[in-house]
């Protein structure tokens, strides 16, 4: 071979290289500290957690695209607690219960030197009773609150209802009825004008879908329809598309995406299944992601919806729990090094592939046509120059 095809191959070889440990899943803490952290979130690079600070938790973030590290303080009200943070890009809804109980308030980080935080629930009998799980899309704030009503015969109807609120003016938010029929609905998720959420009513939890984009008239209706009592649990959704978990016996949950554009011929499509444990499923695009304990602790797994290829995400020996995903930047809790911290990652490569067939010159399959690609397509060219000729490719 001559110099000059050896000194190509050899920098075209480090190429490789350089592709290949992208698509390793190296991972990441996003803020490494001795204080306990939990319940992650993100959006657009933006990654959200709550952490113990000196004995009550706060709500933290820190953008992970800007590359300067330094932390968001997003609520960290003294002697009260702040947990359960959600992300939407300047925008981050959390629980607080500063009054005693658990209120919802919401947080502009526009600033993120001086983000403002607004109370979401201002009708004083609001402070009386939990509202809690909140989250957010666009300027709808979805949560779930402890509705107690007189029954009209001397006692009290207490169960759990779904409200959201137009906060497009975060400072006088519009507060509306999502779903408080009787038993109880709770987890909601949301997308836009759409609102997910379990529902018990039928004695088992069954994930229910309200258009709230007339406020006052919010257009409900089932998402699955299951004649054999199983619970259908955390929902998530992006687009037309919702996932859940769905306990098929004994505690055995398996990870179903459900494509809810055409409401009379709804496809349900099985993500995970088998004996093991599947919970908390999160969606962003056309990934899933969800924590799997097959292998005997939690690890975090994901599917891609187009390529219907499931991949394994984390291989530590500890527990990965509660994962989150924006794009292709996944965050979760991890207990590898105690107390737990949130950690994160960047996919790449062929999992995250988003068209249905290869492209002519997309040579490491990920629906793109790239460096890398020439990357492998200069080795086979040069490969193709050995003797002896066995040692071309086909």
């Amino acid at each position: 071979m001559m110099k000059h095809q050896v000194e190509i191959l050899c920098t075209v070889s480090m190429l490789l290289c350089l592709n290949l440990c992208a698509m390793g899943f190296e991972v990441f803490e996003v803020s490494p500290i001795n204080n306990a952290q939990q319940q992650p979130d993100v959006d657009n690079g933006r990654v959200v957690w709550a952490e113990q600070v000196e004995g009550d938790w706060d709500v933290y973030g820190v953008d992970l695209l800007d590359g300067s590290g330094e932390l968001i303080n997003v609520a960290d009200f003294i002697g009260s607690d702040q947990i359960e943070p959600r992300i939407w890009y300047d925008r981050v809804v959390y629980q607080d219960n500063t009054y005693g109980d658990w209120d919802v308030y919401v947080s502009d980080i526009a600033n993120a030197n001086d983000p403002v935080s607004y109370l979401m629930t201002l009708d004083e009998r609001d402070y009386l009773n939990d509202q809690t799980a909140p989250t957010i899309h666009g300027n709808t704030a979805v949560w779930q609150s402890y509705v107690v009503v007189d029954d009209g015969q001397g006692d009290t109807i207490e169960d759990w209802g779904v409200f959201a609120a137009d906060i497009t003016e975060p400072n006088a938010p519009f507060v509306y009825v999502v779903d408080d029929y009787f038993d109880n609905q709770q987890a909601p998720a949301v997308y836009r004008s759409r609102v997910l959420y379990q529902d018990d009513v039928n004695g088992d939890w069954d994930i229910l879908s309200a258009d709230v984009w007339l406020k006052d008239a919010p257009q409900i209706q089932e998402v699955i329809s299951d004649e054999a009592g199983l619970n259908q649990e955390n929902p998530a959704i992006w687009g037309d598309t919702v996932v859940c978990q769905v306990d098929v016996g004994g505690g055995n949950y398996d990870i179903v995406s459900v494509d809810i554009s055409a409401p009379d011929s709804r496809v349900v499509t099985a993500i995970a299944t088998g004996v093991a444990v599947q919970t908390n499923p999160d969606i962003s695009g056309h990934l899933v992601v969800w924590q799997d304990d097959r292998n005997g602790n939690f690890d975090i797994y994901g599917y891609n919806l187009i390529t219907r290829q499931e991949f394994q995400i984390t291989t530590d020996d500890a527990d990965q729990t509660n994962p989150a995903i924006s794009g292709t930047l996944i965050v979760w809790e991890d207990s590898r090094v105690a107390p737990v911290n949130i950690y994160y990652t960047w996919l790449d490569g062929d999992v995250i592939a988003d068209c249905p067939n290869q492209l002519a010159g997309d040579a490491d399959g990920d629906c793109r046509v790239d460096l890398a690609d020439f990357v492998l397509l200069a080795e086979g060219w040069l490969a193709c120059g050995l003797e002896p000729a066995t040692a071309c490719g086909p």
